[in-house]
């Protein structure tokens, strides 16, 4: 999953878009880059999201930055990435 965008469904972020940046057998951790960055990501259960769009084949997550984060997320989804989904 790691590379893929997603929409967070349950908690008080709920409806939010996130990069998921890191996964195990439960949890995936998130980064939006403004809020969450990657120094500080989001740990999510893997049920609470919804995978919904993969940001290239090449997507490399060790040369992202916060500010590619924000700038690829408010370019695919502008208006929806706020939580007003």
């Amino acid at each position: 999953m790691t590379g893929y965008f997603a929409y967070s469904m349950a908690g008080h972020d709920k409806g939010k878009i996130y990069l998921i940046i890191k996964e195990d057998a439960d949890y995936v951790w998130l980064a939006d880059g403004r809020a969450r960055g990657l120094s500080n990501p989001k740990r999510k259960n893997k049920k609470h999201i919804q995978i919904i769009k993969k940001y290239g084949q090449e997507t490399d997550i060790d040369v992202m930055t916060d500010e590619k984060i924000k700038y690829i997320i408010k370019k695919l989804y502008g208006n929806e990435s706020n939580g007003s989904r």
